[in-house]
Order: C-alpha cells, then structure tokens, then sequence
C-alpha cells in the first residue's frame, strides 16, 4: 500500500510526456521524433542513482516521513519535533510526580494482613481460627471524576491542591474450611463519606452486594442467589457489618486501604509515566 502510493506520488512530480512534432523537423532524421536521452525525467534517474537499482523503493518513502520534520534513530519508528517536546515533558512530570510521592515502597496494613501485588490488582489475606479473609480490589478508575472539578471551583489562587485520593470498590471473601461455598461481600466508599472526620459512628463504606459463591472457583456464578443490600432491612445490613468488623474488616482496616490504594496508584501513575516517555524516546 505505502509502495504504491509511493509510486503514485513521484509520477505526479514527473513532467508531462513530450508529444512528436506533427510534421518532421527533417526527412533525412527520422529519429527526431524521439525525446533526447538527456531528457529523462531526473528525478527517476537521481531516485535509481541514490538506491544502486532496487533501492529505490526506500528512497521514495524517506522523503515523505523526512517530509513531517521526523528524524530516525535506527528502529523505524517515526520521530519528530512533537515527540521531542513530549518526552521533555514527561521527564518534568515524572520528576515532580517523585517529588510529591509519599510512599517510596507501599505501607502496610495493620492487622496481620499479608499483601500481594499483580499490577493494579492488589490482595490482602489474613486467616484466623481457621477462616480465611480475602480483600481483593483494583486501583484502575478509583479516583472520583468529580475530584477535580471540585478542587478547581474551591480551590483558592494561594492555596496548593490537594491531594487525589483513591477509593477503590473492593470485595470480601470469607471461606471457612471443609466448606463449599464462599461468602462474597461487595463493599465500596460512599463518596459523601469518605474524608469525613469526627463521626465516630459511620462507617466510610458500605456493602452493597452480598452472595455464595463456590469455593476455589475464579468465575463468577450469575446464577447464583445475589442479595442487594438497598432494600435490606437495617438489623441485618448491621449485622453483616458487625460479621465483617469482628474479621478485621472495620473503619481502621478502610482507612489503611485508602493510603494503600492510594500509594499503589500514585506508584503505577508514575510508571506509566516512565513507560510512555521510553515509548516515546524509543528507548
């Protein structure tokens, strides 16, 4: 496809075919009729010259990415002034984005929890008097959208901004031993909750979904029974919180989820940062 729009292109900038004379210039040189050797277009002739023959063909497509003000490094990839100024860029956030990381390695978790780490996967295992607690979420689109509108209308001209908090949805597993089924609790952070101090008796999150899910099974059971906790009745919605505090999953548990959740996505962003500027720089 590029080699023949390639070909297409340098015809265009060919002149036009030399037409024959209608009447001879004389009758003894018949071969006045046909254009001079000299008259070769030249910019095939220079294109077969630069290539040694069969070269030509990546003679004709330098110019046009050459055209666009790129320059090559040896990979084949296209390089310009944009990316140039792209990759200054990035090295500029990454190096404020550092300045500002309050976690250099990811805290811990009060409790006995044990963490393990899989990209923006994070999970979080305690076993206790032969129950094991599973608290798994995912840092990707865990902070609010509505963030930072919120901080551009408040925020004051001598003011800093503050910082972005990431609240991940995370879900509970509970699995007793010689069991079958495990207890799955969906909880997540009611945004008019989190960041609220000095009321001792809310709790920053909420469950919202509560369900038996087979043992040792990754996927999900959609035929399995799902209990919405919108329509619950509130004794046993606090029961069910009660079942989770007395597992280690309580406010303090949330709060620390918070800065862990938060250390992970600030220490992720910062990769993708690094990763796009070596895309970039084609290093």
């Amino acid at each position: 496809m590029l080699l023949a729009r390639a070909l297409r292109a340098a015809a265009a900038l060919r002149p036009p075919p030399r037409h024959p004379p209608r009447r001879l210039l004389s009758s003894s040189s018949p071969r006045a009729l046909l254009p001079p050797p000299a008259a070769a277009p030249p910019l095939a002739r220079s294109l077969w010259q630069l290539g040694g023959g069969g070269g030509w063909r990546t003679a004709l497509l330098r110019p046009r990415r050459g055209s666009a003000g790129g320059v090559s490094c040896g990979c084949g990839g296209l390089h310009t002034e944009g990316d140039k100024a792209f990759a200054q860029f990035l090295t500029d956030e990454i190096k404020e984005e550092k300045k500002i990381q309050k976690h250099k390695s990811l805290p811990k978790v009060s409790g006995g929890w044990e963490l393990e780490v899989h990209g923006t996967e994070a999970k979080l295992v305690r076993k206790i008097a032969g129950e094991k607690i599973t608290v798994t979420f995912n840092i990707n689109n865990s902070i609010p959208p509505s963030a930072e509108d919120e901080t551009q209308e408040e925020q004051k001209p001598d003011e800093q901004e503050p910082d972005l908090t990431s609240t991940p949805n995370f879900v509970v597993e509970v699995i007793k031993d010689d069991t079958k089924q495990t207890l799955v609790l969906d909880c997540h952070y009611p945004e008019d909750e989190v960041g609220h101090e000095g009321e001792e008796e809310s709790d920053i999150f909420t469950i919202r979904e509560v369900s038996f899910q087979p043992t040792g099974e990754s996927d999900w059971k959609d035929t399995n029974y799902t209990l919405n906790t919108d329509s619950l009745d509130w004794a046993l919605y606090d029961h069910l919180m009660d079942f989770l505090a007395d597992r280690g999953v309580d406010n303090t548990f949330a709060d620390e989820l918070i800065e862990l959740s938060t250390a992970l996505e600030h220490q992720e962003y910062i990769k993708f940062l690094e990763d796009l500027k070596s895309f970039v720089k084609c290093q």
